[in-house]
């Protein structure tokens, strides 16, 4: 274990190393004046070019490059040219309510994948079941959030279709509402943050659901024709217990890996979610941060969010080596 952690922490180095250069490169290429917006458009051409060399835009690009390495060495990801706040700030102060909802997605997008892979076993033979899942995965993530808003709170009104709480200022020790509330003794906000969370969760977990589900459904049919299954059958265990204790562990490689996949692409469903819902996360400020030419706030939540896929990513193997003894990590 310890080798394994050890050669992807080198990794993990070196591929933040490569996607913070990426990045950074991008910003030459990018018709976008960080000088400019911090002067205003009205600032004259002296107070502009002022601002530049104060900021050290006029220095070679790989000299700003190891200006940056440097400060993000010390935990400086920069100032936002939107906020005109340390961009470690900005991230300590949005990532609870990204971080609360991708977690509540990705307990859904689960829960929902192993219905679906249970429905597509039990109705393997209907042509309504499979003609809704691929409706379904093929559904564009902005129509399936603004389908979501125009029916169950638009027209419906079941759910609320804004923000993370209808309580105003509420501020919780963590971050975290639906922790936060029972923490403080207010099970009230627990259960409005709850609702608010309900529908931007849904939309963030049904491309999850579909694809984690179809994953989990292909591999458990393949394990449930195995020689072990019939000898457990030929024992008299139920089918229940057959599934659960034997073909769900075989069976969890192949969805793990699928779940691995996913949550890069919930780090990009983020910003549109986001958008739709107002939620105060980092991905709305992704997006106010782009629509600005915020380009270090861009560079830094990059950052943030490529770190956290690549965690992700090394846990889901380590699920895989323990589900699966003959994965060796």
């Amino acid at each position: 274990m310890l080798p394994y952690l050890a050669k992807r922490s080198v990794s993990l180095v070196v591929v933040l190393l490569a996607m913070s250069f990426i990045v950074f490169c991008l910003q030459s290429i990018i018709p976008a004046d960080p000088a400019r917006a911090i002067a205003g458009p009205t600032a004259p051409a002296a107070t502009v070019e002022t601002v530049r060399q104060q900021l050290g835009l006029d220095d070679p690009m790989l000299v700003q490059y190891g200006r940056f390495l440097s400060n993000l060495v010390h935990g400086d990801l920069g100032t936002s040219v939107r906020t005109r706040q340390p961009i470690a700030e900005d991230v300590r102060k949005y990532l609870p309510a990204s971080a609360e909802l991708a977690l509540v997605a990705l307990v859904f997008g689960i829960a929902l994948a192993g219905l679906l892979a249970l429905v597509q076993n039990t109705m393997q033979k209907s042509g309504w079941v499979k003609l809704a899942i691929v409706a379904a995965g093929s559904t564009p993530i902005f129509l399936s959030t603004l389908l979501l808003v125009y029916f169950l709170w638009f027209r419906l009104g079941w759910l609320p279709g804004a923000g993370r709480l209808s309580i105003r200022r509420f501020s919780g020790p963590t971050g975290f509402n639906l922790l936060d509330g029972f923490l403080v003794g207010r099970p009230e906000v627990s259960l409005d943050a709850l609702l608010h969370l309900i529908l931007p969760a849904l939309a963030l977990a049904l491309p999850i659901a579909v694809a984690v589900g179809r994953s989990l459904n292909g591999a458990l049919h393949d394990v449930m024709k195995q020689t072990y299954i019939r000898t457990g059958r030929g024992k008299g265990l139920s089918e229940t217990t057959i599934v659960l204790r034997h073909g769900l562990r075989n069976a969890a490689s192949a969805p793990l890996a699928m779940i691995g996949l996913q949550v890069g692409l919930l780090f990009g469903n983020l910003l549109i979610v986001e958008r739709v819902f107002s939620w105060p996360g980092l991905g709305l400020y992704t997006v106010q941060a782009f629509a600005t030419s915020d380009l270090p706030a861009v560079l830094g939540v990059s950052l943030v969010f490529g770190t956290f896929y690549i965690l992700i990513n090394i846990v889901v193997e380590v699920s895989q080596s323990l589900a699966d003894p003959r994965i060796g990590l």
